[in-house]
């Protein structure tokens, strides 16, 4: 096993964990709004130009776009959602198993529309523990590693972890 390998299993291994620690007993429009809320906030903070997104279901319940950004992180937006909606994971998560199991991107696999999905970080699966996944939050404009880490700081933060 190469050390790229070891390193990417490593982080598989650590998304898995976060996918499973960042679960809600339950999830209302209050916490969509607080959870977005604190996402904008952190970002403006750090001056990171970002939009920002949660769902329950197909219901978008919370949806920022803060200066800087375009309506092509929309798209990013969209790619993201559609990634945890269809594998139940998030999209880095699914972006990372793909190129350890068959060495390539997710946008590169003959079934999956690119335009459609996207196998990089930002997308992660709002899910209520017991239940499963309910929604997804999203969030488009720094490096999709960054993308992802902002999403886990403030469930982590909004869950109490």
């Amino acid at each position: 096993m190469t050390t790229d390998r070891a390193a990417r299993e490593a982080l598989i291994a650590e998304v898995i964990a976060q996918e499973e620690r960042l679960q809600f007993t339950t999830f209302s429009h209050d916490d969509a709004w607080m959870l977005g809320s604190s996402l904008r906030d952190r970002a403006l903070a750090r001056g990171q130009a970002i939009t920002i997104d949660i769902a329950l279901g197909e219901q978008r319940l919370f949806h920022c776009a803060l200066p800087g950004t375009s309506a092509h992180n929309d798209v990013w937006i969209e790619r993201k959602k559609r990634t945890v909606r269809e594998f139940g994971a998030s999209s880095y998560l699914v972006g990372l198993r793909f190129t350890i199991l068959d060495g390539h991107e997710l946008e590169s696999a003959p079934w999956m529309d690119p335009r459609q999905f996207a196998g990089h970080g930002g997308g992660f699966p709002l899910a209520i523990r017991g239940v499963g996944v309910v929604g997804t939050i999203a969030v488009s404009g720094l490096p999709h590693e960054i993308d992802h880490g902002l999403i886990v700081e403030a469930l982590s933060e909004h869950l109490g972890l």
